[in-house]
Formats: C-alpha cells, sequence, structure tokens
C-alpha cells in the first residue's frame, strides 16, 4: 500500500488548490507524459485490475445490450405504423396459403448457414400457423458467398419448370448445405436427381428473365434495409436475423393486437 501511495503521488499534488477540471488536465497530461506510473500501479496490484477491467466491461457489455434493445424497440414501433410494402408477383411461388392473412416473405442466401437456421423456423411458422400463412422466398446472395448467385439462378430456372420440383430443391439445399461446397457439380447432380429437363433449365440459366428477377429482389431487399441474411418480412414488419419461432409470434401477435391482423 505505501509503495502504491509513493507511485501516485505525483497525481496528489495536483489535487490541492485547483479545480476538478484543472486537476483531471493536469492528471491526464501526465500520465501521457508518464505512462509508466500507472503502469506500475497495475504492476503492484494486478487482481484488483483485472477484476475491475471485468466489471467494467461488463457494465459496458450490459449498456449496449440495453441500448440494442431499446433502439430495436423504436424501429420495431416506427415499422408498425408504417410496414414495408413487398412485391408480391402474379407468378410469385407461395407456399402455405395463397392469399392467407399472413404473409411472411424471406430475402435468403442458400449459402448462408442462417438461412439454413430461418428455414427451419419458416417450416414451424407454417405449422403452427397451417392455412394462415402464405411464404415467399427471395433471393439477397451475399458477395462473400462463392456459390449463392450461381444456386439462385439454378432455383428460378427449376421453378420455371415445376414449383413443386423447385421447393424440393430449395429444402434439399438447405437439408444438406454442406454439399453446396461443390459449387455446380452438386447443382447439376441435384437438378437431374429431381428429374428436371436439364437442357431447358440450361438454356435459361443465363436468361435475362432470370437476372432481372434476382436483381429485383437485391434492389427490395436493399430498399427495406436488410444487408445480411436472412431478412423477413411479417406483414411487412421486418426480422433482421435467423430469430425463433417465439420473435415471429410476437411480431404476429402485436399485428393482432392493433386490429392489423385478424386470425
Amino acid at each position: 500500500m505505501k509503495k502504491q501511495l509513493l507511485l501516485l503521488t505525483p497525481l496528489l499534488i495536483f489535487a490541492s488548490c485547483t479545480t476538478q477540471e484543472r486537476f483531471e488536465e493536469k492528471l491526464t497530461k501526465t500520465l501521457i507524459d508518464r505512462p509508466e506510473i500507472l503502469t506500475k500501479v497495475i504492476e503492484s496490484n494486478p487482481d484488483q485490475f483485472v477484476i475491475a477491467f471485468q466489471n467494467a466491461v461488463r457494465r459496458g457489455q450490459q449498456k449496449i445490450v440495453e441500448q440494442r434493445k431499446l433502439d430495436q424497440e423504436i424501429l420495431l414501433k416506427k415499422a408498425f405504423d408504417n410496414p414495408f410494402k413487398p412485391v408480391i408477383r402474379k407468378d410469385e411461388l407461395i407456399r402455405g396459403t395463397k392469399g392467407a392473412p399472413i404473409t411472411v416473405v424471406e430475402y435468403s442466401d442458400f449459402e448462408c448457414p442462417y438461412c439454413s437456421k430461418g428455414f427451419k423456423t419458416v417450416k414451424s411458422l407454417l405449422k403452427k400457423y397451417d392455412g394462415k400463412v402464405q411464404f415467399v422466398f427471395k433471393h439477397l446472395p451475399l458477395s462473400f458467398h462463392e456459390n449463392a448467385v450461381i444456386a439462385a439462378k439454378y432455383y428460378e430456372a427449376v421453378r420455371l419448370q415445376d414449383e413443386k420440383l423447385a421447393i424440393e430443391f430449395h429444402d434439399y439445399i438447405f437439408n444438406n448445405q454442406s454439399d453446396l461446397k461443390s459449387g455446380e457439380k452438386f447443382l447439376k447432380e441435384l437438378s437431374k436427381k429431381l428429374g428436371v429437363n436439364m437442357k431447358r433449365l440450361s438454356s435459361d440459366l443465363d436468361s435475362e428473365a432470370i437476372k432481372l428477377r434476382i436483381a429485383e429482389d437485391l434492389s427490395e431487399a436493399s430498399r427495406f434495409g436488410m444487408e445480411g441474411t436472412p431478412g423477413f418480412l411479417v406483414n411487412g414488419i421486418p426480422i433482421r436475423g435467423a430469430y425463433p419461432l417465439e420473435h415471429f409470434d410476437m411480431i404476429i401477435s402485436k399485428l393482432v393486437e392493433r386490429g392489423s391482423l385478424k386470425l
């Protein structure tokens, strides 16, 4: 303890006959000019400083969590007051019940592991709200996923032939996502396995129609602030990330409470 006081003596000198502001200014300058003072104090009581640092980190993390929660609540309220309006095309592949009161739109990336989790949540959502949900899958292939764009093209090419096959294609990839590492070889093999017309698929893959469709999805996702995947809209209310079913339940319950959704 005596050693500590001796080390801190140069600092304590500034504590007399001066304002708090001036004291802090001098203290800061001293520590900048002579950082070894602080180093010696820390070295003399390492355990206490580690504990103090850990406590400070925990408090900081808690404040960040609380602020994020507050920010999310503010954004959520704004979203309920002014929900997004995604385009539902005439030829949109609808899973669930077409025209159902709950519309779930997903912006997804076939190579994203979080989208695989999101897929499981969507399945649970369709089961729990059977007959009351229509689900629309849209594309948001991320640039750092090497096979995301080509997988999106294959999906759309398969969809042009047969929607049921497109659903099987979609589900197989998310149930066996690691196979996508093989790239187009895997996508071709999967398409053949499903019985897709490979000649037509080959001609459709790089068609302007498919390129435009994916570009439209990307543009819409960007417009709604979907920077990562998966991103969802539940009757226009955004959910950014692979949240569990309970979070979707909460959004749906609030929509019902507000009178904008009747189940």
